[in-house]
């Protein structure tokens, strides 16, 4: 039902009159206002204009046909954005780390912004959220630590707020036993996130001694909130649009500056997309939020998370790695990584057999070759190192059925999805993964030895790895299936083998069988990567505090990288160039994020101008924002001054028009076009001079098929504007129609 209106002096006879209005609203459907206090479960009362009930579809279709009624949607679950088979942020060099740097102790290290996390909650006692060395909690907040049953959860100066939201997942779930009232992290991914991007410093982190070193968050400094929204999954679901519009709603009143967003589903339509309503309301209040894009790559048009207002998140790897060699019987040898505790004895080799043709009696040889539970023969695996097949069920789970059958080691062969991409996983025996052409051979020796052999050596930590960054084959890519006109993903950022805290309720493999505690592991997802840039988005705000959410994200949009640490065009998993659809605008480089010279700036009314684009009549868009709106006439969607540039349906020609504002020294600009094969790019101007801080100028920029046969495919190019010191640099994409 839009925005609240709420005055500067807001009491809770306020919220108790919104909670009253919508027992009357529902009432008048239903019958009766006792009927509609039975019936809701959640009355958004804050910020955003809603509530959450129990509902016959004939009458949440009869009250979406009221005139002020925004959106009527279904509560959705969404997933978290792991691997989940299960380093840490550093900030800058072109190796795909991000190193830290002395600079940034002018944003204090984020001492004074407030990072929100929705997720699975907190560990509370990781040293990752110790207040060691932080002032007084700064006098903005208003949240609270909500332990209820759980009197050992606190929060302190680092971890100052935690609440827990699990009235939509209770809706599916049933009745919930006490052990759901805290935001307690039992799972590992909320503590994980959190602490990437605003963990402390914390020296001698580790998985199991690999990659040893000081972990800390984006913004070490940084205040940091729990809300936990995400449990334990019901039909593959774990976090549910009521509940996560209760925790933006409550969010945006505790106070934070930035929102962490590991969570995502199958993009759709924004009037029924809960992330992307939560966080343009909390936009609205300057709150930037970062959202991880999803990992259903490398499938084109995966990506999630697509609203133009926020940051969403690719994942890439760092130039650090985990190598774990295998040697063949005939000498070759191939490298994979590892984070196993248990080694093989160094230089032995073992028999080495395929899991499919280990299989048990009654089993499918699928199946056999996945390494699923009750589908290996142990008489035929028992003493051997076996090779198993990556896809279907967890890495680490097709390690434990390798055990349980008897192997002494596993070998994980990637499929064909999987490409060259290798994730180093805590293994519970000698193992290590290898890539999908690394794997053919292995097959291919196993088929044609009459007693192969093999060993596996022990992981080691191995750092300046070349090339990197390189896009992983999870991570999610465009075009965006909901508005074909904005790139999405933003920005890409390190996503693989990702070294955070992590919770002491369950192993490091987040299985039932592992019993291993630790203090630190290792993840991979683009809900890795969405924290790193959350960090980084706290050092922006602490530094520059009058920026706009749009103003920081373009400095991350405009300052990113797009060749790796050969200085050579970004790769995807199977050593593939490739393009914005993967990377958005680049991988990140926060130093140069903190003074990008020129900005792409967005106010709210731009975002309401979009939606009415979307359809929205000026009844519905005014209680997003307090005054007057009306929706201007004609809206183009490719005009939205967003750091990137899309045309998706280009016949002819179409011009597009951009406005910069400067936010550094005064300084003159220059044009400068990577053009798409096949189309002409004119700047008009070509030049730009800026004089002050907070001049804005506008320009335009005609796109044009040349020819006749001007490729159907998405074709790609750059804008850069530089007054060679600040490179500005915007990618374009077109397809021709």
């Amino acid at each position: 039902m839009g925005a609240h209106s709420h005055g500067q002096e807001v009491t809770s006879v306020d919220y108790d009159r919104v909670r009253d209005s919508h027992h009357e609203f529902l009432g008048s459907y239903l019958g009766s206002t006792d009927k509609a206090k039975e019936s809701i479960f959640y009355s958004y009362t804050k910020h955003i204009n809603g509530f959450s009930a129990m509902l016959e579809d004939e009458e949440a279709t009869e009250i979406s046909k009221h005139p002020q009624v925004v959106s009527v949607f279904e509560n959705r679950g969404r997933k978290l954005h792991t691997t989940r088979s299960w380093n840490f942020l550093g900030l800058e060099n072109n190796d795909g780390v991000i190193h830290p740097s002395s600079t940034w102790k002018k944003a204090r290290f984020g001492e004074d912004t407030i990072i929100g996390n929705l997720d699975t909650g907190a560990w509370p006692e990781s040293e990752s959220f110790s207040d060691e060395g932080l002032g007084p909690i700064p006098s903005k907040w208003r949240g609270l630590c909500q332990s209820d049953s759980d009197p050992a959860f606190h929060c302190n100066r680092k971890l100052i707020g935690a609440r827990y939201f699990n009235k939509g997942y209770s809706t599916l779930a049933g009745s919930l036993n006490s052990t759901f009232s805290t935001p307690r992290d039992t799972d590992g991914h909320g503590s994980h996130t959190l602490s990437t991007a605003g963990g402390n410093f914390v020296k001698g982190s580790s998985v199991f001694g690999y990659g040893n070193g000081t972990a800390k968050g984006g913004s070490p400094k940084a205040r940091v909130a729990a809300y936990k929204v995400c449990w334990t999954p019901i039909m593959g679901n774990e976090c549910f649009d009521a509940d996560i519009l209760a925790a933006f709603d409550m969010a945006i009143h505790d106070g934070v500056d930035v929102l962490s967003v590991s969570i995502g589903g199958e993009a759709a339509a924004y009037v029924n997309d809960s992330v992307a309503i939560g966080s343009l309301h909390a936009v609205k209040h300057g709150i930037v939020v970062v959202t991880s894009a999803g990992n259903s790559g490398p499938g084109a048009g995966t990506v999630s998370n697509v609203a133009p207002w926020l940051i969403t998140v690719g994942a890439s790897t760092m130039d650090r790695q985990f190598p774990s060699y295998v040697t063949l019987g005939n000498n070759k040898r191939y490298k994979g990584e590892s984070l196993s505790v248990e080694a093989l004895p160094k230089g032995k080799f073992f028999p080495i057999v395929s899991a499919a043709s280990a299989k048990a009696q009654h089993a499918t040889t699928e199946d056999a070759q996945l390494c699923k539970a009750g589908a290996l023969d142990p008489k035929k695996v028992k003493g051997t190192i076996l090779v198993c097949l990556r896809g279907g069920n967890a890495r680490v789970d097709k390690g434990q059925q390798a055990a349980l059958a008897g192997a002494v080691g596993m070998i994980l062969a990637n499929d064909y999805a999987s490409g060259n991409e290798i994730i180093a996983d805590p293994h519970v025996l000698p193992a290590t993964q290898i890539s999908y052409t690394d794997g053919l051979d292995v097959f291919t020796y196993l088929d044609s030895a009459s007693t192969p052999t093999a060993s596996i050596t022990h992981p080691t930590t191995q750092l300046g790895t070349k090339p990197a960054p390189v896009m992983a084959a999870f991570s999610s890519i465009g075009p965006n299936t909901v508005t074909p006109e904005i790139l999405k993903p933003d920005i890409t950022a390190p996503g693989v083998s990702i070294i955070a805290a992590y919770t002491g309720a369950g192993g490091p493999t987040n299985q039932d069988f592992d019993k291993r505690r630790v203090k630190f592991n290792s993840v991979s997802g683009t809900s890795m990567s969405c924290p790193h840039v959350s960090g980084i988005v706290g050092l922006l705000k602490n530094l520059h505090p009058t920026w706009s959410p749009s103003a920081i994200k373009s400095a991350i949009m405009t300052t990113a990288r797009t060749r790796d640490n050969a200085v050579e065009p970004m790769l995807n998993a199977s050593h593939i160039k490739t393009g914005p659809f993967a990377y958005g605008s680049g991988h990140v480089r926060p130093n140069r994020a903190m003074d990008p010279g020129l900005v792409y700036d967005l106010t709210i009314d731009d975002y309401l101008s979009f939606l009415c684009a979307q359809g929205y009549n000026e009844t519905q868009i005014k209680t997003f924002t307090q005054g007057p709106f009306k929706c201007p006439n004609p809206i183009n969607f490719i005009d939205i001054n967003l750091p990137s540039i899309t045309v998706p349906n280009l016949n002819g020609s179409v011009t597009v028009t951009r406005t910069l504002k400067n936010v550094g020294s005064p300084a003159t600009y220059k044009a400068r076009i990577r053009r798409p094969v096949g189309i002409s790019v004119v700047v008009e101007p070509n030049v730009l001079e800026f004089k002050k801080i907070g001049e804005e100028k506008s320009f335009k920029i005609t796109l044009k098929v040349k020819g006749s046969k001007a490729p159907k495919d998405y074709l790609f190019g750059q804008l850069i504007w530089s007054d060679s010191k600040h490179y500005v640099r915007s990618p374009i994409v077109v397809k021709c129609t």
